[in-house]
């Protein structure tokens, strides 16, 4: 082992044999520090032994150290050893920090749609694909051709989403004052969507401020203050029904609607009181003609099955099987219907009809439901609602015949006020097909 006294010129005379891959000049003053020498380069390293193992650290590259501050390192790193510590994962544990905030810093200065896209994958597995599909026009850029038909003094592309403004801004910079500056001419331009994307944001923002890796940029309760919610329009109770006397109405316009699956479709979800993407999810798979079921994704429960009435199961069974999906569509992406509204709206306009919506139609088969003095947990049952009381939470499990005999009383009764037979059971039969 050569050791003298490392001075600069002694550094710059020492270099590494032809016929060696390292060579190592170690120091008088600080026993534990050497010059290694390798093809090209030189640095000061630290060699130790610490539980009997021999360890070595490069302290750095010699034109950037001075020969003092290496001796120091060397003397402070000695120390370290004394007290039982490995400088090597002393300094991985500073590259680490150092990575940790760089990362950080980075984070500080990217756009908040970075957090939104991550918000949106790992919350699409608990979503309807409706959901999803909402969360992402709010953050849609715009500017894509327009395939339907644009309304008075719209232009020829679609608008970027309403939290465009917010998600390209920092997830720092959002806070308050800049919710409430984004807010308010959204409100004044278009309240409900507005109040729609500020819900959705609330919820994004809350779950940034559970998240590790966004903790440091924000903090819950931003959505929360006296003068944020004093913006948010009052939520007025919807009580949007179809009437007894409206029935026969609905259902004549209804069924003249051009396209057999959105017809099927609207009447399935007056007649089964499911939701609007609970229906429209069915497969050909959830159906069971001969027992006489359907099985529902449910929101709540996860699924739930209910009885498939005489009426409805003649809907189903006259619809084209051109995929898995119940209700399907040949120009959906994914081969299911999307959107039935524009097709309800004329339907109700050329009756003469008020505004229905879809869930509507669910609040509808409820109130309907009650002319036929049908037991409340009966209802709630085959709508999906969850029990409200003890008996019903603890004490009741109605077996499927039990709740078909009044599904399949519901169902005549709507259909008497329409003017429409109900199908007996000989009318609608499988055969098998060859």
């Amino acid at each position: 082992m050569q050791r003298e006294r490392l001075t600069l010129e002694r550094i710059s005379r020492f270099s590494c044999p032809p016929n060696a891959k390292q060579a190592f000049l170690w120091d008088t003053d600080a026993p534990r520090l050497a010059v290694r020498a390798t093809t090209g380069a030189k640095s000061f390293v630290f060699e130790a032994k610490l539980n009997r193992r021999t360890i070595r650290v490069t302290v750095g590259d010699v034109r950037a150290w001075s020969l003092e501050s290496a001796r120091a390192e060397a003397r402070r790193l000695q120390t370290l050893v004394d007290q039982g510590t490995d400088p090597r994962q002393e300094k991985a544990d500073k590259l680490a920090a150092l990575e940790a905030k760089r990362e950080e810093d980075r984070r500080r200065h990217l756009p908040a749609l970075e957090a939104w896209d991550a918000y949106l994958e790992a919350r699409k597995v608990k979503w309807s694909p409706r959901t999803l599909l909402d969360h992402q026009r709010l953050s849609a850029p715009g500017g894509k051709p327009k395939t339907r038909g644009r309304k008075q003094g719209e232009g020829d592309t679609t608008l970027p989403g309403a939290l465009i403004p917010l998600l390209a801004l920092p997830l720092s910079k959002i806070n308050s004052e800049t919710v409430g500056e984004w807010f308010k001419p959204e409100l004044a331009k278009r309240p409900t969507q507005a109040n729609n994307a500020f819900v959705r944001l609330r919820a994004f923002l809350n779950w940034c401020a559970d998240r590790p890796e966004y903790q440091n940029q924000t903090a819950k309760g931003i959505c929360e203050t006296k003068g944020l919610k004093d913006q948010q329009p009052k939520k007025a109770a919807k009580d949007d029904c179809l009437q007894r006397e409206q029935v026969a109405l609905w259902f004549a316009h209804v069924r003249q609607i051009h396209n057999p699956v959105i017809a099927a479709y609207l009447q399935t979800a007056l007649l089964t009181g499911a939701r609007r993407e609970e229906v429209a999810g069915i497969q050909w798979a959830d159906v069971d003609f001969q027992w006489k079921s359907i099985a529902i994704k449910d929101k709540v429960e996860g699924e739930r099955t209910i009885p498939l009435t005489p009426y409805v199961a003649a809907l189903l069974a006259s619809l084209p099987r051109r995929n898995k999906w119940v209700f399907s569509s040949p120009t959906a992406k994914d081969g299911r219907l999307q959107e039935p509204r524009n097709a309800h709206n004329k339907a109700l306009a050329s009756a003469g009809l008020p505004p229905l919506s879809i869930h509507g139609l669910r609040r509808s088969f409820g109130t309907l439901a009650e002319w036929v003095e049908v037991p409340a947990g009966i209802v709630a049952q085959i709508m999906g609602h969850k029990p409200s009381a003890t008996a019903e939470k603890h004490y009741r499990r109605r077996p499927l015949d039990l709740l078909r005999m009044w599904h399949v009383k519901i169902e005549a009764w709507i259909l008497e006020q329409a003017g429409i037979e109900q199908p007996g059971e000989g009318k609608m039969c499988l055969r098998v097909v060859a």
